[in-house]
């Protein structure tokens, strides 16, 4: 395979990664914890799951943004 293509499919690889792996855990704890859901009223484990939630989506996107905005590493 050629570098370059090598290369990109890297990066695809690894958003695709990022991305699933930060829905798995805020799925996990929002689902299964019950953390995503309030009855009567919002709870303290409610606002620190939204927290979370806002502030891994806001570093999920700048790791992102930087990554591919780096030029591809090419070596030959």
């Amino acid at each position: 395979m050629e570098p370059e293509v090598r290369a990109y499919l890297i990066r695809i690889v690894n958003t695709i990664s990022m991305a699933l792996l930060w829905m798995i855990i805020n799925t996990t704890a929002g689902i299964k914890f019950g953390y995503g859901y309030w009855d009567k009223h919002f709870t303290t484990g409610n606002t620190i799951f939204y927290s979370w939630l806002i502030v891994s989506f806001a570093a999920l996107i700048w790791y992102m943004i930087r990554m591919w905005s780096k030029p591809l590493n090419i070596k030959m």
